[in-house]
């Protein structure tokens, strides 16, 4: 669990870190210091390692102090955990440092080309999050091989994560979002940068280096996870802040406080009993597969599905959440300066990353229906 006094620093700051539109460097300091980014590190480079239950309880309550906080901290954490595939001279070198933050961008937007034993890596990445507080950044890029780009025996392009040092990379301020304003999730950037082949890693192609269960869970599931772990904890924080609010605020021309209203009532009642339900469905999930990989198997595709359809579910009822609570808030809510519209736009940019954006329901219901699916990402 989290120290108390550390969430009430985060949840302190979290005006300030929505301003500074980016994770203040010492606070970011301070979370490296809680050993926060290392939670998927293996234990043999001094990681926690912990079990999945433990990573999607930190992350949600880091997201009940700042949204925008506890989403720097699941980028980083969930890029640290390419250092159970990495070679161990690779993996020591950058994990070496236990206040070490690591983060990019996982998507293939950028082209590695072969040279020898090398790749050569350009690209532009959008959505770095956290990354100005890193010392080393990933990004995703499809292989070119004499010219032409490599593919999977599927017929799919071969993509991989380089690994590149903070000094090879531009960060290019595109970040003036409507919320998780405080990520500081602006575009990388990178030329010719020369990258080891073994400084590279594939969660499709590659096989991990630890055999801890964590590294048996489904990769992609644990960073859909953590991105509903930031939105569950930010839809807690708003009725929390309804909450304070409703026994405060009286409504206009009226001697009842907002909680007093029967309206209010029922309507805070079905908020907490849905995200209370859609948590719990994540809860099990995480359960079942946790046993599994606990076992010694590998996770199923009917299980990676579920646990997606957990993860999204979660994130779009925190989203509908939270802005029940923004609604019930009535004009005090309207400005930006409230916490209630801060919640209510990092929930809704929350919704929007791909891992558990509307498309993945139809692929969780392909894999359920048990119809043929590109299930690489899952």
């Amino acid at each position: 669990m989290i120290a108390q006094s550390l969430l009430k620093a985060v949840a302190a700051r979290a005006a300030d870190t929505e301003s500074q539109r980016r994770l203040p460097a010492d606070l970011a300091a301070e979370l490296a210091q809680a050993s926060l980014f290392r939670m998927l590190v293996p234990q043999s480079l001094g990681g926690a390692e912990v079990d999945v239950t433990t990573l999607f309880t930190s992350l949600e309550q880091l997201g009940r102090a700042d949204a925008a906080t506890g989403w720097c901290v699941m980028i980083g954490g969930t890029t640290a955990l390419i250092s159970a595939w990495l070679p161990m001279e690779h993996a020591r070198e950058i994990w070496f440092d236990p206040n070490v933050i690591t983060g990019g961008v996982f998507a293939p937007m950028g082209r590695a080309a072969v040279e020898g034993g090398d790749y050569l890596v350009s690209g532009r990445w959008a959505w770095g999050s956290g990354s100005a507080n890193c010392s080393w950044l990933l990004g995703g890029a499809v292989i070119m091989d004499g010219g032409e780009m490599r593919r999977l025996p599927s017929g799919a392009p071969d993509h991989r994560m380089m690994v590149m040092r903070r000094a090879e990379v531009e960060l290019i301020d595109t970040w003036d979002a409507l919320g998780m304003r405080g990520t500081g999730s602006g575009d990388l950037a990178a030329k010719d940068v020369r990258v080891p082949q073994s400084r590279s890693v594939s969660f499709i192609t590659d096989t991990p280096r630890e055999a801890g269960p964590l590294y048996r869970f489904a990769p992609f599931g644990l960073l859909a996870l953590g991105i509903a772990a930031v939105a569950s904890g930010n839809a807690l924080g708003a009725l929390d802040d309804l909450k304070a609010l409703a026994v405060a605020k009286k409504g206009q021309g009226s001697s009842r406080s907002l909680a007093e209203r029967g309206v209010v009532q029922a309507d805070f009642a079905v908020a907490q009993a849905d995200l209370d339900a859609a948590r719990a469905l994540v809860h099990a999930e995480i359960a079942t597969a946790w046993d599994r990989v606990v076992a010694g198997d590998a996770l199923e595709l009917s299980a990676r599905a579920r646990l997606r359809l957990a993860a999204t579910r979660l994130t779009q009822v925190s989203a509908r959440v939270a802005a029940k609570m923004h609604e019930l808030a009535g004009g005090t809510s309207v400005y930006a300066s409230h916490p209630l519209n801060r919640r209510f736009r990092d929930a809704h940019v929350a919704t929007q990353h791909v891992m558990v954006a509307p498309p993945t329901l139809e692929l969780a219901g392909r894999v359920l229906l048990g119809l043929p699916a590109d299930a690489s990402m899952l």
